[in-house]
């Protein structure tokens, strides 16, 4: 197994939050294998993946790869790999969404299939998956494939959940819940599950890593989805109100239908069914006026608690206080 990056390709800038501090030498390698395994003979390929995995975001999903196996006792290098697996499988799935949503903004900056369009951005996305299982077979950890693939799949599932219910204004807060288990949560699950398998650790352990993960993917996705009501383009580095123009369906909207005042149910419905991006402001009113967003970011922290609750049967050591602070991170973050 070769994880020595490429001398030629300066690491990407680590973020500046505390809980990557712990395993700083771990995500610099990380951030420095991956441009080494995007190689192509095709230049295209080379050309949208360099791009799209340059173009920011927090690489959590592979922090918490690195931070749960190292709290387990992982000493070797493989952590390395399997974070660098997990963020091609994460990166493929941004590109496939990009195209499926039809969106322009990622990261603050213009998508891949805005640039070079939807064929490319599909067949590249395809591109990171197949690379990610040629990885998992260099780690050669039948197991840890079999999470990864099953993951992978029920991304699939969720993404089409998603696509299936939009415009879907009698969608309830158990199937939104179930969307986003599918669609975001799966991932932060399987990077924290797959790291407690690599550690070869007890099956309550192991259990428990995967719980953590979930919850904090969960966490995550509730936060994102509040934050588009109540964020702004350039800290969250998409336009706001991509969600409503796409009428898909979230718990701010949800719990706005449902629990809201005749009239402010009947403007978010109304707005759904028009796709209408230029009613945003009045949505926004009606779901501030609903306690929608007070609501959503409650349900984040119930996912966080959860999250935190996983974490007693860990070593108490920096890595476990690092665990902790991404939980609570993830529900009181504003980007």
């Amino acid at each position: 197994m070769n994880v020595t990056p490429a001398q030629s390709v300066p690491p990407r800038p680590v973020p500046d939050l505390p809980f990557y501090d712990v395993v700083l030498d771990d995500f610099t390698a990380v951030n420095a294998l991956i441009p080494h395994q995007l190689t192509s003979d095709v230049a295209l390929v080379e050309e949208i993946s360099r791009y799209i995995v340059d173009s920011g975001g927090k690489r959590l999903r592979p922090l918490l790869v690195l931070l749960s196996a190292r709290a387990c006792g992982v000493t070797d290098e493989r952590p390395i790999l399997l974070a660098t697996i997990i963020e091609f499988l994460h990166t493929a799935t941004l590109l496939h969404d990009d195209v499926v949503d039809r969106s322009d903004l990622r990261r603050g900056r213009t998508t891949a299939n805005r640039l070079w369009g939807n064929a490319p951005s599909v067949l590249v996305g395809d591109f990171l998956y197949s690379r990610a299982f040629q990885l998992m077979v260099d780690l050669g950890e039948m197991e840890i494939m079999a999470i990864l693939s099953n993951a992978t799949n029920v991304i699939a599932e969720g993404e089409v959940m998603q696509l299936a219910g939009i415009g879907e204004v009698s969608m309830d807060e158990a199937r939104y819940m179930e969307v986003i288990r599918c669609k975001t949560a799966m991932l932060f699950q399987a990077a924290s599950h797959t790291a407690a398998v690599l550690a070869g650790d007890v099956p309550a352990r192991v259990a428990a890593l995967r719980d953590f993960g979930l919850q904090l993917g969960l966490a995550f996705q509730l936060v994102d989805d509040a934050l588009d009501y109540s964020g702004d383009s350039r800290t969250l580095g998409k336009n706001i109100g991509d969600d409503l123009a796409e009428g898909k369906i979230t718990l701010p909207l949800i719990y706005t239908m449902q629990q809201g005042s005749t009239a402010e149910a009947e403007v978010v419905r109304s707005a759904v069914l028009a796709r209408a991006p230029d009613r945003f402001e009045a949505v926004y009113k009606a779901v501030r006026s609903a306690g929608a967003l007070d609501y959503a970011f409650m349900r984040a922290r119930e996912a966080s608690n959860r999250a935190l609750d996983n974490l007693s049967c860990l070593p108490d050591n920096d890595y476990r206080q690092a665990l902790e602070d991404l939980a609570l991170f993830a529900s009181s973050r504003s980007y």
